[in-house]
C-alpha cells in the first residue's frame, strides 16, 4: 500500500507561512520556500525586539526626567535619590510623562523632594 500524505495538513501549513508573509516584497511573499526563510527571521527579530522595546522605554524615561531635573538644577541620579529617600511611590514610566507633559505637577514633586 503506498505511503499517503496528508495534503490538508500541508497545504494548512504553507498558507499559514504565507498569510504571515503578506506585504513582503518580491518572491518572499508568494514563494513558500523564500517566504518561510522571511518569516522566521522575521518572527526571530519580533521576538528579540520585545524584550528590547523595555530597555528602550526605561532608558527614554530615564533621558526625559533627566531634562527635567536638570531644569531645576539637579542630576537624575541625585533626583532619584533623593525621590526614593522620600518614599514616593511614582515610577520612572509616571515621572517622565509628569516631565513631558506636565511640568508644574513634575515641579511639584521636585519641590518635596528637596
Amino acid at each position: 500500500m503506498p505511503r499517503s500524505t496528508n495534503s490538508v495538513a500541508s497545504r494548512a501549513r504553507r498558507k499559514k507561512i504565507l498569510k504571515s508573509a503578506r506585504g513582503y516584497f518580491g518572491r518572499r511573499k508568494n514563494v513558500y520556500t523564500v517566504a518561510k526563510n522571511a518569516v522566521e527571521k522575521g518572527m526571530t527579530y519580533a521576538y528579540r525586539d520585545r524584550r528590547a522595546k523595555k530597555r528602550n522605554f526605561r532608558a527614554l524615561w530615564i533621558q526625559r526626567i533627566n531634562a527635567g531635573a536638570r531644569q531645576h538644577g539637579m542630576s537624575y541620579s541625585e533626583f532619584m535619590g533623593k525621590v526614593s529617600k522620600a518614599d514616593i511611590q511614582l515610577n520612572r514610566k509616571v515621572l517622565a510623562d509628569l516631565a513631558m507633559h506636565h511640568q508644574e505637577a513634575f515641579k511639584a514633586v521636585v519641590d518635596k523632594v528637596n
